[in-house]
């Protein structure tokens, strides 16, 4: 297990993303390296203002520490109380333009550290179905969800169709495992609607041992700048006006409501201690809400409800021509 190798992969990965939105935005993302007191820290990429993107943030983060943290070890409990270490590359683009979806996109491993003290006589063993405590263990994790604004069927199938490219060389099952996880993931149930059109998920993986799990989760993250950036062309020059901002803002109220109340990412580094600015820099910059709001039937929001906002096998079927 070289965690130093998933290191060096991820802050490539994070420069390789950031030096692509430069050239699109035509700005500079700022730089903002911190340091943990627990131990680790990461560098914080964030653009604001920019000509494309209203706010967006790319991160790594490389942390440890003595105990994992509720949201880490809520499905994995019997490694509660390991010492841990995470690394990992997450972000979110907040695009101007209310014709372009906003993206984010997460990878990122985990390692629960061996519990001290227990006896070496048990190593290699596993008791009552719970991990070896003497052995540290694994798993990645990641993927990447598209929420527009106003649907466009072709964005929607092109983000998943390089999605499933992406895992198909591993199998035939993950990209429909992946999906299914992603649409089930980012549900607001209080709403009872998804976040977006979806795309792909998966946590706790290690299945195919730990270069092929690495070479999985590379996959996505080296998918993300052909699944989104031919999206950002396609709809960078469409005119708009306060109609389609006003509608913007008002959804981008079921992003933050996600992400504050649901995402574990978000829980994860609240929970640990990490750095606030950097783990909230993926709140949009402008939002509001309204009492009971519904769109006139008919109209192009309307149809984000009725034909995106739905469970859809975007791949069943061709785009319409657009």
């Amino acid at each position: 297990m070289n965690t130093l190798q998933v290191k060096d992969y991820l802050l490539t990965l994070q420069q390789n993303i950031v030096a692509t939105l430069e050239q699109l935005d035509g700005g500079c993302f700022h730089t903002d390296s911190w340091e943990r007191p627990e131990g680790g820290g990461g560098i914080t990429r964030v653009i604001e203002g920019g000509q494309l993107f209203e706010r967006g943030g790319v991160n790594f983060s490389h942390v440890m520490g003595k105990s994992l943290p509720p949201s880490a070890s809520a499905h994995r409990p019997e490694l509660a109380g390991r010492g841990f270490e995470a690394m990992g590359v997450s972000l979110v683009l907040h695009p101007r333009n209310p014709y372009i979806p906003t993206v984010h996109m997460n990878v990122r491993m985990f390692v629960a550290k061996p519990v001290a003290g227990e006896s070496a006589k048990n190593a290699g063993t596993s008791q009552g179905g719970h991990e070896d405590a003497t052995q540290p263990i694994f798993w990645f994790g990641g993927g990447m969800d598209l929420t527009p604004y106003y649907g466009h069927e072709a964005d929607a199938v092109h983000f998943h169709q390089t999605c499933k490219d992406a895992l198909d060389p591993f199998g035939a099952r993950y990209y429909s495992d992946f999906k299914a996880w992603c649409d089930r993931y980012f549900f607001l149930k209080h709403r009872q609607e998804p976040r977006g059109v979806g795309g792909i998920f998966f946590d706790d993986f290690s299945e195919l041992g730990f270069d092929g799990s690495f070479a999985l989760m590379q996959a996505v993250g080296n998918a993300f700048l052909p699944a989104y950036t031919p999206i950002v062309a396609r709809r960078r020059e469409l005119a708009y006006g306060a109609r389609e901002r006003d509608w913007q803002a008002y959804r981008r109220g079921r992003y933050v409501e996600f992400n504050l109340v649901f995402d574990r990412g978000t829980l994860f580094g609240l929970q640990s201690g990490g750095r606030t600015e950097s783990i909230l820099m993926s709140l949009p910059p402008v939002v509001n809400w309204r009492y009971d709001y519904h769109p006139e039937p008919g109209t192009p929001e309307a149809r984000l409800y009725s034909d995106f906002l739905c469970e859809r096998d975007w791949l069943g079927r061709q785009a319409a021509s657009e």
